[in-house]
């Protein structure tokens, strides 16, 4: 449950910090490896072996593809770093995928094979490819081997990105984790940012989402138009400050703690194309597919049939990420599609019509994408469109839908303009006044830390909600 999460990181957040600045610089890695390691096993007692096991994997992997590069036996290399890309995508897809498969094949063919019911580890879809990404970067020489194990357990069980990212490439951390520092103005940067994607998650999300759960424990077929619109919105501007606010909480601790981590939105409801929406929206994930995917596989520089087969893959396999269900292989093969037609003939229509339009037309297929992503039934997939436009002959909206509408209002309004630069840039005009009067600028600073983390503990203690979506991927 969140709410036990986030105030289990309320308590458990100040003794790792303080415990971690009060520690000489060579232990810095074992205390965020082991307060790592706790803060999981507080969730997931049993599924912390299984983040061992791939730590030492990895770890063993990492070695033997720098001992076979290093003479010459490039072979055994490449062979170590297939090893290690087996054994962790035999783990994704025996804990994520082995009942899917299971249900299928009983769905084909009739048989009874029973489920196994494993329940998903938190997390596993982030790690296993944080994991994969050290040996082929070791295997590439894009990185250097880890051989401090502490050091490498830290980078594969780090708490603050650990459940639902960014997808931390070990490139990235690689230097960081040898040698880094934390600055006052770093840890500042850090705090502010931490309580910016905490309000976003308990002050927006969490409230908006109630609109969603109300519409979707619904009976599809009796919606109105405006109550699916309300709700599936709803479910839009959720998703987004849930992931967003989580991904802000990661990037502010690990700025406190001395490290840099890739940003993974960058507002993404303001793309004016779909091709913009995902350089935009989980940044982190398209990142590795095209890394370790799409650019292996060829990416454009190939004949134009290879080409869209190479999105095909990518996006297949991007669905299948999010999800083990037909509604998430659908939902990515909505994408791949919809990225085809602009890189083949759109894309160069889009660019030239305003602003406005561009933003309409890739928010409303976004919203469409929603749909598919949120409900795991094709056919209840199908009813809630159908509800979306009138066809359930339900009208566009009764007393029920007006009075959600009302109640709403100043909710939506707040999560339409928190989606877009507006906030961002108000702050920086703001902050940029204020640079000449360092007093009041962090007084003002303090006072936004304090408002916000006063609210949503207060959120937390005097309400039930909704989990992070993500922690379920």
């Amino acid at each position: 449950m969140v709410f036990s999460s986030l105030m289990f990181l309320f308590c458990f957040l100040p003794a790792v910090i303080l415990l971690y600045f009060a520690v000489p610089c060579k232990f810095k890695n074992m205390v965020l490896f082991i307060s790592s390691l706790i803060f999981y096993a507080w969730g997931e007692p049993v599924y912390v072996v299984l983040m061992l096991f791939s730590t030492a994997v990895d770890y063993t992997h990492g070695r033997l593809v720098d001992k076979y590069k290093r003479s010459g036996e490039d072979k055994k290399a490449r062979g170590a770093v297939i090893s290690s890309v087996i054994i962790n995508l035999a783990l994704l897809c025996f804990f994520k995928y082995a009942d899917f498969a299971v249900s299928t094949v009983n769905g084909i063919f009739g048989a009874s094979i029973p489920a196994l019911d494993l329940p998903l580890p938190i997390g596993i879809s982030f790690y296993t490819f944080q994991t994969m990404s050290y040996t082929i970067d070791v295997y590439r020489g894009q990185a250097k081997v880890q051989k401090n194990i502490v050091s490498f357990g830290a980078y594969v069980s780090l708490f603050p990105q650990l459940i639902a990212g960014p997808i931390v490439r070990y490139q990235t951390v690689a230097e960081a984790l040898n040698s880094r520092k934390t600055t006052a103005d770093k840890f500042s940067e850090g705090v502010v940012r931490f309580v910016t994607g905490l309000g976003k998650k308990v002050l927006i999300a969490n409230n908006i989402g109630l609109v969603w759960d109300s519409v979707s424990a619904s009976d599809f077929s009796s919606l109105t138009v405006l109550e699916a619109w309300l709700g599936i919105l709803a479910f839009t501007f959720q998703l987004y400050f849930d992931f967003s606010g989580y991904s802000d909480m990661a990037i502010g601790l690990g700025k406190i703690f001395g490290f840099e981590f890739p940003e993974n939105f960058r507002h993404p409801y303001m793309s004016r194309s779909v091709t913009e929406f995902w350089r935009r929206w989980h940044i982190s994930l398209g990142v590795w597919f095209r890394e370790y995917l799409y650019i292996p596989l060829g990416g454009n520089r190939c004949s134009k049939a290879k080409w869209l087969r190479n999105i095909a893959i990518v996006w297949l396999l991007t669905g299948l990420w999010h999800g083990a269900g037909w509604n998430f292989i659908i939902w990515g093969a909505w994408f791949g599609l919809l990225l085809m037609i602009e890189k083949l003939f759109l894309l160069k229509y889009l660019q030239k019509l305003p602003a406005a339009v561009g933003r309409a037309y890739t928010f409303l297929l976004v919203v469409f994408s929603w749909v598919l992503f949120s409900i795991d039934k094709m056919p209840d997939a199908f009813k809630f469109f159908g509800a979306m436009f009138g066809s359930n002959h339900c009208g566009f909206a009764n007393s029920d839908a007006v009075y959600m509408l009302l109640t709403n209002a100043v909710l939506f309004a707040v999560a339409v303009l928190g989606a877009t630069e507006l906030p961002l840039n108000i702050s920086k005009k703001l902050l940029g006044k204020l640079s000449a009067k360092p007093v009041v600028s962090e007084t003002v600073k303090a006072l936004f830390i304090a408002v916000v983390t006063l609210l949503s503990v207060a959120y937390l203690v005097d309400s039930s909600f909704n989990p992070f979506l993500y922690f379920r991927f």
